[in-house]
């Protein structure tokens, strides 16, 4: 670790220690070594026109200190938030996170000390990414919903293989691992010319954010990583971008949509409560209307294909087997799209508890009478492979084997390892006319036998799990009685044993809590 590496580190655990999250000590460093940067920038041998006020520069910020160091910390974040270009990205809604100005002081010093713009994209990129890896662990945050493994980015972007000259898209880029990851690929395997440097710095990339922090520190991360620059048009678009088509299309789409089955919006109703209402999304071009967002990820996905472009989807186990919208939607992918892949990963490899999830591959077509699809080829790495976060995460080795499987130099050339002789095979290959002919056209396909579930869970992870189940077991309750109100408002006496079974459901979840508290107890 550089020593900058660790002088970041120890500030971090400082602040943690003053009651400043890792969460928002990150916030504060994306302002301030914006600020610093850009002077940087303005001075030889750059003497770059970055357009900072002159009264809010660094030199303006590192002399003062006590209160007046507070007074024009805030006057700098509230005049870079009403400017335009990126600053205005960077710093709309910025406000001061640290208590004390000693301990702002501290940090300002630590970023003055360095020369920033002398250093290289991948120190400066390592140091952000280790930091954004650090709050996803913060569980009680929530941060890690916007965090992929890295070791599942960088299998997937090995798979897809992305060329120099064409353009990748997230459209719900969280930090924006996925795009950072397609760089690095590119930059590694690709000898570019100046035009083509150029194109990936400025053009190659476009993301979508909906979550105002979550943009700020992507937006940053990639500024800091050689994608974008000071002024110019940002890569990444603060939008739903659900909401529409956006007109562009690109050779490459690698994402994980937000886990979570329905969209929703939150409103205040006549009494002043907090009421949730599904969002659906109706476009022309979507196959099925649903509230479903990781369906309408899906279909959003296809539009903004190129014909002949190729996605890698993070997706639940759900849409690969529900039916209605789901059956639709799958339908229509086998038809317009060779969805010849699908990677069956482990669960404990993301920071949401439990979930099943799988990579799914499709590349877009024209238009044909046939389906485009004629097999799908299947690597079930679930299937008696345990991970956890903590004591055994996700490792990028572990992914070798299926990327060999998939063989990107010519995934036309693939051979099984499953075979009758050999049932244990991971690898195994379905037609298309096995697909359709299963119920609600699910790909949703195992073979392998299971073993015995010896899952070494940390006791953090089983309170959350514990807690996840008993969440659900409260949400299907609601969901029951709210379809008997609505099938017969006058049955009162069947409502009244809902509510009893709402209260059994409660009970049952506080005993799983106590339960998993007394297991603390007696492991300490």
């Amino acid at each position: 670790m550089s020593a900058i590496n660790q002088k970041i580190w120890s500030m971090a655990t400082h602040l943690m220690n003053e009651g400043v999250s890792n969460s928002d000590y990150l916030e504060q460093l994306t302002y301030l070594l914006f600020l610093k940067m850009a002077d940087e920038y303005s001075r030889p041998p750059y003497d770059r026109n970055i357009g900072i006020p002159a009264d809010c520069s660094w030199d303006s910020l590192k002399s003062k200190s006590g209160a007046e160091l507070f007074v024009h910390y805030k006057y700098i974040l509230e005049t870079f938030a009403a400017k335009t270009g990126t600053l205005q990205h960077i710093y709309a809604g910025a406000q001061n996170k640290i208590g004390t100005p000693a301990v702002l002081f501290k940090i300002i010093q630590m970023i003055d000390a360095e020369n920033w713009s002398a250093m290289s994209a991948d120190v400066k990129g390592d140091i952000y990414e280790g930091l954004l890896a650090k709050i996803a662990e913060d569980t009680k945050t929530g941060a890690g919903q916007y965090f992929t493994p890295r070791a599942l980015i960088n299998a997937m972007v090995k798979c897809v293989r992305p060329a120099a000259g064409k353009t990748i898209a997230d459209p719900c880029c969280g930090s924006g691992g996925f795009l950072l990851a397609a760089k690095d690929f590119i930059s590694k395997n690709h000898k570019m010319n100046r035009n083509e440097k150029e194109f990936l710095k400025y053009r190659a990339f476009r993301g979508w954010e909906i979550v105002q922090s979550t943009y700020r520190l992507c937006l940053m991360n990639l500024f800091l990583h050689g994608i974008s620059d000071f002024d110019g048009k940002t890569p990444v678009i603060r939008n739903d971008s659900l909401l529409s088509d956006p007109g562009e299309r690109f050779d490459y789409v690698l994402t994980n949509p937000p886990f979570g089955k329905k969209s929703a919006l939150t409103f205040t109703n006549e009494e002043g409560e907090q009421e949730q209402e599904d969002l659906v999304y109706n476009r022309q071009d979507f196959c099925a209307t649903t509230s479903n967002k990781q369906l309408n990820f899906v279909q959003h996905i296809r539009t903004i294909l190129k014909t002949g472009g190729t996605a890698a989807v993070v997706l639940p186990d759900n849409v690969l087997f529900e039916g209605g919208a789901g059956e639709t939607v799958r339908k229509k992918l086998l038809e317009t799209t060779d969805l010849h892949t699908i990677l069956r990963l482990p669960t404990g490899i993301f920071y949401a508890q439990g979930v099943k999830a799988n990579v799914v591959f499709f590349e877009n077509k024209t238009a044909s009478p046939t389906h485009q699809t004629k097999e799908v080829w299947i690597y079930d790495y679930r299937t008696n492979i345990k991970c956890t976060l903590k004591k055994n995460p996700l490792k990028e080795s572990d992914l070798d084997d299926f990327v060999k499987c998939y063989n990107p130099e010519n995934r036309y050339k693939r051979a099984e390892t499953w075979s009758p002789e050999n049932p244990s095979g991971r690898w195994r290959k379905y037609s298309y006319e096995e697909i359709i002919a299963r119920d609600k056209t699910s790909l949703d396909i195992t073979w392998l036998k299971q073993g015995e579930e010896t899952v070494d869970y940390s006791l953090d992870e089983l309170m959350g799990m514990i807690e996840e189940k008993s969440r659900n077991i409260l949400s299907a309750v609601d969901a029951l009685k709210g379809i008997m109100v609505m099938v017969n408002s006058t049955q009162t006496t069947q409502i009244k044993q809902i509510n009893t079974d709402r209260e059994i459901s409660e009970n049952q979840s506080n005993q799983c809590y106590l339960c998993a508290k007394k297991i603390i107890y007696e492991h300490k």
